[in-house]
């Protein structure tokens, strides 16, 4: 049965403070390099499970023995909780060299599979997997994004909230496997570690990051890895002031600025959002061979904008743009070539083409219908879809790229 959507504690100060903790079935991705304090983290993350008398399911590679001197350094009294069956500890091993695997891919399926297997058998309400990154070193991005979407849409169809910790990714293939992630997951907690390596007190920077709901937005603070506490940080919410009625007849007379008059900096997105061109044209190729070893097809959608688009002052591109993320489904990817925005859709489905379009408009920041028909009169679509006779990512993207074939019908 679903619980219903809400915000539990997470025992991460910086993210129960800022956003109310996480969202029940959520799931979330704790990123840093080693020696960062990712495991005292989800250690507290655990804790604080335990503590709302809530089970908690704790996969980890290091042996409980280990794991329980790390949750003492923090307090933690590991073996209690245990005892009670409120945390559970599941060792795990890596998968062995993968490269005497004729298909490694399988492989790793296996091993996410067997993760919704163990869930099923606890039935916990948090989970932790610390950590991830030896089991998803998919050789094809398209299959480790549909397989771990897969696991962690299962997880979370049980109200289960999740933290998968992984490693601070050191190569472009890193990167691109960590983004594939990336895509299923509700937001991510980001350590970048400090240099200073002789005051071990001193941890670094924490940032949180939402990619679904917290509508808080991002946040970052200085963190610190202090004996029988943990992680702590320098985070400060922010106090908002409450006007009396005496505050609000004098409003008139302060000195406001429209919104309009504020220069808003462009805003720059991760590449979980948007990717490069070069970027996209390696995911268009994993796509296209999925679509020839199982038949799996694909679309491609550009939306092209009239260069006087942004001189109307309507609507400037970075809204179009944010409008656009907002409208796509998790698994889809965004480029931006010049002045087309390409949209891959892993799903062949016309009435997801008609969706976005759906969603586009309301996730636009515009509500006089006059202006609303002014900016989509100038926005153009044109899509394509993935065939027998398509050999590689340049087929599908000339076609998009040389502009000659949108539909202006499409948006009027």
């Amino acid at each position: 049965m679903k619980k219903s959507i809400q915000l539990v504690p997470s025992g991460i100060s910086i993210a129960d403070n800022a956003w109310g903790g996480f969202y029940r079935g959520g799931t979330y991705l704790l990123i840093g390099p080693r020696k960062s304090g990712r495991t005292l983290l989800s250690l507290q993350f655990a804790m604080e499970c335990a503590k709302q008398k809530e089970v908690c399911l704790y996969f980890t590679n290091m042996r409980p023995k280990d794991l329980m001197i790390q949750a003492a350094s923090i307090d933690f009294d590991l073996q209690h909780y245990m005892n009670q069956n409120l945390i559970i500890v599941v060792k795990v091993a890596p998968p062995a060299d993968l490269a005497d695997y004729k298909n490694r891919d399988e492989l790793l399926i296996e091993y996410l599979k067997d993760i919704v297997t163990v869930v099923e058998q606890y039935q916990p309400c948090k989970l932790v997997f610390d950590e991830l990154t030896p089991f998803i070193g998919f050789e094809n991005l398209s299959l480790l994004e549909e397989t771990f979407l897969e696991t962690t849409e299962k997880i979370e169809d049980s109200g289960i909230t999740s933290l998968f910790v992984l490693g601070e990714p050191a190569a472009p293939s890193s990167r691109l496997i960590l983004d594939s992630v990336n895509l299923a997951a509700t937001g991510v907690v980001h350590l970048q570690k400090q240099t200073d390596t002789y005051d071990r007190t001193k941890g670094g920077i924490i940032t949180i990051s939402p990619n679904i709901g917290h509508t808080e937005g991002k946040f970052k603070a200085n963190y610190y890895i202090e004996a029988y506490k943990g992680i702590t940080t320098d985070f400060q919410p922010v106090k908002r002031k409450t006007l009396t009625g005496e505050r609000f007849a004098s409003l008139e007379d302060d000195k406001f600025k429209s919104l309009s008059e504020i220069d808003i900096p462009p805003v720059n997105y991760s590449l979980s959002d948007f990717y490069s061109i070069d970027d996209f044209h390696l995911i268009l190729n994993n796509q296209i061979a999925l679509f020839k070893s199982t038949g799996q097809t694909f679309r491609l959608v550009a939306l092209k904008y009239a260069d006087d688009l942004e001189r109307t002052g309507l609507l400037s591109i970075n809204q179009l743009q944010n409008a656009v993320r907002l409208a796509i489904d998790k698994k889809d990817k965004i480029c931006i070539c010049e002045n087309k925005i390409l949209i891959l859709m892993t799903k062949d489905d016309q009435r997801n083409i008609t969706n976005i379009i759906s969603r586009l408009k309301y996730n636009l920041p515009v509500l006089d219908e006059d202006q609303l028909y002014e900016i989509m009169r100038r926005v153009f679509i044109y899509t394509t879809k993935v065939n027998e006779e398509t050999r590689n990512a340049d087929d599908l993207l000339k076609e998009l790229i040389s502009g000659k074939k949108f539909n202006r019908n499409s948006y009027d």
